[in-house]
C-alpha cells in the first residue's frame, strides 16, 4: 500500500486530477446551458474542451519548465485548435450566420481550462462567470429584439 501511495505522489496524479476535475466542473454549467438551448455543442463538448485545455497545459509542464516562451507556444496552439473546433460550430444558412456564440463559448471554455492548468483559478472562475452571464442573461435580451428585414442585399439591387 505504501508503494502505491509513493507512486501516486511521484506521478502527481492527485493534484492533476483535482485541477482537471475543477476545469470540468467550471465548464459544466456552460455546457448545460448550451444543451438546454439545443445548440450544436453542449453538455459533453464544453467540459471536454476545458479538460483537454487543462490537460495540455499540465502535460507539458515537464518540457516547458520555467520558460514563459515555451508555455506561450503551448497556449498559442490551444487558442488556434479551439478556434478550429469553434469554426465547426458556425454555419451559414439562408443568409444568416449561426453558431458564433457557441464558438465563442467554446473558446472561453478553452481559456477556463488553460487558466486552471496554469494555476490561475481566479481567472478561470471569472471567465466562467462572464460566459454564464452572457449566455443566461444576454440571450433573452437578444431574443426580444424584433427581426430585421434588411438582412441580405439592399432592396432594389440586382
Amino acid at each position: 500500500m505504501e508503494q502505491i501511495e509513493q507512486l501516486l505522489e511521484s506521478l502527481r496524479v492527485l493534484p492533476h486530477a483535482a485541477a482537471l476535475a475543477f476545469a470540468y466542473v467550471l465548464a459544466l454549467p456552460i455546457g448545460w446551458d448550451r444543451e438546454r438551448n439545443e445548440r450544436s455543442a453542449g453538455l459533453r463538448t464544453f467540459p471536454l474542451v476545458a479538460v483537454a485545455s487543462c490537460g495540455f497545459v499540465q502535460a507539458t509542464e515537464g518540457i516547458t519548465g520555467n520558460s514563459p516562451e515555451a508555455q506561450a507556444r503551448i497556449i498559442e496552439g490551444l487558442i488556434t485548435g479551439i478556434g478550429f473546433i469553434g469554426g465547426g460550430a458556425i454555419i451559414k444558412q439562408s443568409g444568416a450566420v449561426q453558431g458564433t456564440a457557441t464558438a465563442a463559448g467554446l473558446w472561453a471554455t478553452g481559456a477556463v481550462g488553460a487558466a486552471v492548468g496554469l494555476g490561475s483559478y481566479d481567472v478561470a472562475i471569472v471567465v466562467t462567470l462572464f460566459t454564464i452571464f452572457t449566455f443566461r442573461i444576454l440571450s433573452p435580451v437578444k431574443q426580444q429584439k424584433t427581426p430585421r428585414d434588411d438582412i441580405g442585399p439592399p432592396s432594389g439591387s440586382s
